[in-house]
This record gives structure tokens, C-alpha cells and sequence, in this order.
């Protein structure tokens, strides 16, 4: 078995694309648009398995599905999360925050954070090798919201 990719649906392409992409760090790796179906499918994948999954459409990413008709999705808590490993949390959080994303679940064990994407979908993110040292204002920063 082997782990192929996750699919969230979107209701926003750029909100979706600027949060994924100019955010979070992941980059667009291919596009379908079906006029049949009504939908399109963006595959991302995290920098480190980018020039993997251009070459093998088995390496892990994430599907955005955006449907034409338009659609109310609930529950994305219901969904779960997503998980990234990333070298420095407290970087990736701070550039999160400086471009607007709350961090709903700080990185107060300089460990794991959570934020959610424009459609709710919850976004662990996981510190690379062992914790970093608890270090301000993330030691002391409450939790916002839901993750």
C-alpha cells in the first residue's frame, strides 16, 4: 500500500491558492478542468516531494476540488487534519501569521501548531527532528478558535 494523496473541497480556487501556495509553502503541480463534470482538480505537493510528484503521480499530495455548482460544505473540523512536517515551526508560524492566517493551536511546545485553510480544514504542522525550545510569544499565546 502506499499513500497517494488527500482531497479537500474548496469553494474559493485563489482564496484555496493563496492559502496552500503563497502561505502555507506547497506548490501547484498540475490542473485538470472537466467541462463534463463541472469540476476542477489542483494537485499540490510540499517543496520537498514537488520534483517527485512531477515525475510520479504516486508521490504524496493534496487534490483541491473545486466544483462549479455551487456547494455548502460543513464539517470540515468532521474532516480531521492535514500534517506537514516543517524545519522550524516557529518560523513557519510567524510567516503564517505576518500573512494573515490565525494560529489557532500555537507551538507553545515548540513541537506542533495547528491553523485551518479558507474552508475550515484543519493544518497540523509538526517541527522536523526534535521540539524546539519553548521561546515567546508563542509560549504564552492562547489557543483561537477551533483545530
Amino acid at each position: 500500500m502506499q499513500y497517494l494523496h488527500t482531497m479537500v473541497r474548496i469553494t474559493d480556487v485563489d482564496a484555496s491558492l493563496d492559502f496552500y501556495c503563497n502561505k502555507l509553502g506547497l506548490r501547484e503541480v498540475r490542473r485538470t478542468e472537466s467541462e463534463k463534470g463541472r469540476y476542477t482538480l489542483i494537485f499540490l505537493a510540499a517543496p520537498d516531494d514537488f520534483g517527485r510528484a512531477q515525475s510520479d503521480e504516486k508521490a504524496p499530495m493534496l487534490e483541491l476540488t473545486y466544483n462549479w455548482d455551487p456547494e455548502d460544505y460543513s464539517g470540515g473540523r468532521n474532516f480531521g487534519h492535514l500534517a506537514f512536517r516543517v524545519d522550524d515551526i516557529y518560523a513557519t508560524c510567524q510567516r503564517l501569521l505576518d500573512n494573515g492566517v490565525t494560529i489557532n493551536r500555537p507551538p507553545r511546545d515548540g513541537r506542533m501548531a495547528f491553523v485551518k485553510s479558507p474552508d475550515d480544514i484543519s493544518i497540523e504542522l509538526l517541527q522536523k527532528g526534535d521540539s524546539l525550545a519553548p521561546a515567546e510569544p508563542w509560549s504564552s499565546m492562547e489557543n483561537t478558535g477551533s483545530w
